[in-house]
C-alpha cells in the first residue's frame, strides 16, 4: 500500500575529500538523528562519502576500495540498529571494471539500490569525464518504504531527459542529489531551472546540496523543495551545514504524485552578504581541513590588506590572525597609522618589521652588477619579495599559513609580485574585483557576518576607503599610474573574462581603443604569472582556476585584428 506520509531527512552537511572515516561518521551522526525522529530516508549530497571533487584520486584503486570498505561499515552499522530510515550516501561506484559517480541506497543495512548519474559534466570546475563513466540506461525510480522515488545526480536534473524519465516511469517526487558550487547570484539560477524541471514533469523536486570549502571551490548548501505550483515550502540556510525534514504527501486523494509540507524557509542572502560568507567559509574550511593553526599576512594599510584581515578574523576568531606591518623608506606614516588600526578594531596580534636594511643589503648586493643604471620596477620588485621572503620565514617558523592580498583586477593585469605580493598559501581575494573589495569593505564595515568571530564595531577605517589606492613602492606612486581607473578597468575585465568578448564588442561598451587593447595585452602576458598564484575561492563564473584555461605563450589578440582591418 501507498503510505499517506513519507518523511525525509535532509543532511545538508560539509564533508572533506578523502576523510572516508570522518565524512561516514558525520553521515552517521545524521542518520541517527533521522531514526529519532522516525524518518523514512536520509538523503545526503553528492558523492558524501568521499567528498566532492575528489578529482584522480577516483583513479586510484586502493581509493576506490577504500570507498567500499567505508560504506560496508556503514551498512553494518545501519543493520545493528533496531530500526532507522533508509540511507542514501554518494560514492564512487565500480562495477564491471566501471567507475560511476552514484548514490547507493541502504535500507536495513542492505543495498536496496544504486543510482549512477548519466549526464556527468566536463566544463567549468568540473572534470567528470576524466575519471567516471556515464550510465546510458533509463532512469527509474528508487522504492524506499513503499514510495517510488525520482532520485538523480546533480547534472542529471540540469537536463530534461533523466527528470522526464523518472515522471514516465512512476517517480511521485524527484530529489537531486548535488555538490553544486556558489558562484554569484546561482541561487536564482538553481530556482530557475528546477522550476523548468517541475512545470516539465509536474513533479515537486528537492534540491540537496553540499556545503563547505574544497581547495578553490566553495560549495553554499541552500537546498530547498519546489512543489508543483513553484511554491517553495522549505528552504535550508546557506553556508552552513543544517540537518531538515521534508514531509511528502499525496497531492490528491488517490493520486500518485506527492507535494511537501510546509517547513523551515531560511532567507538566502546575495550580492555582498553571500559573498563575504562564502569568502569566510572557504578560508575557514581551507586553514581546518589543512590543519594550519592560523595565519599570517602582510598588513599594509591598504584596502585588500584589511579586508583579507577582517575576513580571516570573522572566519577563525582574532587569536588565530596575526598581521605584520613591514615599512620601506617609501611607506606612509598614515599607513603605518592605518594598519595598526585596522589590527586595533579586530584584536590581531599585530608587529612592525621594517625593512630597509634588507633593501640596503639587497642594493649593495647588487651595486656592482646593476651600475648606476636609473631605478626601474626591479628595485620596487625586490620591495614586495622581501616582504614575501619575511612573511614565509614566519610562517616556516610559527607553523601560520600566510595569506595573500592580491584581488582579480591585479591578478589579472599583472598588477602583483611574483614570490612577493604573490607569496602565501591561499588568496582570499582571488577572484574578487576591486570594485567589490570596495563594496565588501563597505557593507562588513555596517554588518557583522552571521557566525562572523569579529568585532561588532566597523573594521576599516573611512581613511583606508577614501584613500587613493597604491603599492607605495616609490614616492608619490598610485594604481592609477599604470592602469585604468578600477570601475573601467573592472569593466572590461569582466567582458574579456566571463563574458569572453571581443575588442570591438567591449569598445562599443564605450570604452576607449587603447585602453581596452592595452588591458587585453596584459591579461594575456599575465597568464605565466596566474599559473603561479595561490588558490583562493571561486566566486564568478570565470575564476583563475580551472574555469579558465589559456594558454601562457599566445600570440592571439583580438584587438591586433582589429586594428589591421
Amino acid at each position: 500500500m501507498m503510505a499517506d506520509t513519507f518523511t525525509m531527512a535532509i543532511a545538508q552537511i560539509d564533508p572533506t575529500v578523502g576523510d572516508l572515516s570522518g565524512n561516514a561518521a558525520r553521515i552517521l551522526a545524521s542518520w541517527e538523528e533521522a531514526a529519532r525522529i522516525h524518518a523514512d530516508l536520509l538523503m545526503t549530497p553528492e558523492l558524501s562519502l568521499c567528498g566532492y571533487p575528489p578529482e584522480d584520486l577516483i583513479l586510484k584503486r586502493a581509493f576506490r576500495q577504500a570507498c567500499r570498505s567505508e560504506l560496508d561499515r556503514l551498512a553494518r552499522a545501519l543493520a545493528a540498529a533496531d530500526e532507522g530510515p533508509a540511507l542514501a550516501v554518494g560514492l564512487p561506484w565500480e562495477e564491471d571494471g566501471r567507475v560511476f559517480n552514484a548514490v547507493v541506497v541502504l535500507d536495513g543495512g542492505e543495498i536496496v539500490a544504486v543510482v549512477r548519474k548519466r549526464e556527468l559534466p566536463n566544463y567549468g570546475v568540473f572534470d567528470e569525464k576524466r575519471v567516471f563513466i556515464a550510465d546510458e540506461g533509463q532512469a527509474q525510480p528508487v522504492a524506499v518504504r513503499g514510495v517510488r522515488v525520482g532520485l538523480m545526480i546533480c547534472e542529471d536534473m540540469w537536463f530534461a531527459r533523466v527528470p522526464g524519465e523518472l515522471a514516465g516511469n512512476g517517480a511521485e517526487f524527484l530529489v537531486a542529489v548535488n555538490a553544486s558550487p556558489f558562484e554569484i547570484d546561482k541561487h536564482a539560477e538553481r530556482e530557475r531551472v528546477i522550476a523548468e524541471r517541475v512545470r516539465e514533469t509536474g513533479l515537486a523536486l528537492a534540491f540537496v546540496n553540499q556545503v563547505g570549502g574544497q581547495d578553490e571551490v566553495l560549495f553554499d548548501g541552500a537546498s530547498f523543495v519546489m512543489n508543483p505550483n513553484g511554491g517553495i515550502p522549505l528552504r535550508l540556510p546557506a553556508f552552513r551545514e543544517h540537518f531538515a525534514l521534508a514531509v511528502w504527501e499525496r497531492a490528491e486523494a488517490g493520486g500518485v504524485t506527492r507535494h511537501c509540507l510546509a517547513g523551515d524557509r531560511i532567507a538566502w542572502d546575495e550580492q555582498e552578504p553571500a559573498i563575504y560568507q562564502a569568502l569566510m567559509l572557504g578560508l575557514k574550511d581551507y586553514v581546518a581541513k589543512n590543519r594550519f593553526p592560523g595565519v599570517i599576512l602582510g598588513l599594509s594599510g591598504g584596502i585588500d590588506s584589511a579586508l583579507t584581515a577582517a575576513i580571516a578574523t570573522d572566519a577563525l576568531g582574532p587569536e588565530n590572525v596575526w598581521t605584520v606591518m613591514l615599512p620601506s623608506p617609501w611607506t606612509s606614516k598614515e599607513s603605518i597609522e592605518d594598519a595598526a588600526e585596522v589590527a586595533r578594531r579586530l584584536g590581531v596580534r599585530h608587529d612592525v618589521v621594517p625593512i630597509s636594511g634588507a633593501m640596503e643589503a639587497v642594493g649593495g648586493a647588487l651595486a656592482p652588477l646593476f651600475d648606476e643604471l636609473p631605478p626601474s620596477e626591479a628595485e620596487e620588485n625586490i620591495q614586495a619579495r622581501l616582504r614575501g621572503l619575511l612573511l614565509m620565514a614566519l610562517s616556516n617558523k610559527f607553523g601560520d599559513m600566510v595569506l595573500a592580498c592580491g584581488n582579480k583586477s591585479e591578478f589579472s593585469v599583472g598588477y602583483a609580485t611574483l614570490y612577493g605580493d604573490m607569496s602565501g598559501g591561499f588568496t582570499p581575494l582571488k577572484d574578487v574585483y576591486k570594485t567589490m573589495v570596495y563594496r565588501l569593505a563597505r557593507w562588513r564595515n555596517a554588518h557583522r557576518p552571521p557566525g562572523g568571530l569579529g568585532p561588532e564595531e566597523a573594521p576599516i577605517p573611512e581613511r583606508v576607503l577614501e584613500k587613493p589606492p597604491s603599492a607605495e613602492l616609490k614616492p608619490g606612486q598610485t594604481d592609477q599610474d599604470t592602469l585604468p581607473a578600477y570601475e573601467i578597468l573592472d569593466d572590461i575585465l569582466h567582458g574579456l573574462i566571463e563574458e569572453a568578448l571581443g575588442f570591438d564588442e567591449i569598445v562599443a561598451r564605450g570604452h576607449d581603443p587603447k585602453v581596452v587593447a592595452r588591458v587585453e595585452r596584459m591579461l594575456y602576458a599575465a597568464e605565466y604569472k596566474r599559473r603561479q598564484a595561490p588558490p583562493g575561492i571561486k566566486i564568478t563564473r570565470k575564476s583563475f582556476t580551472r574555469d579558465r584555461r589559456y594558454p601562457i605563450t599566445n600570440a592571439f589578440r583580438s584587438a591586433r585584428e582589429v586594428s589591421l582591418r
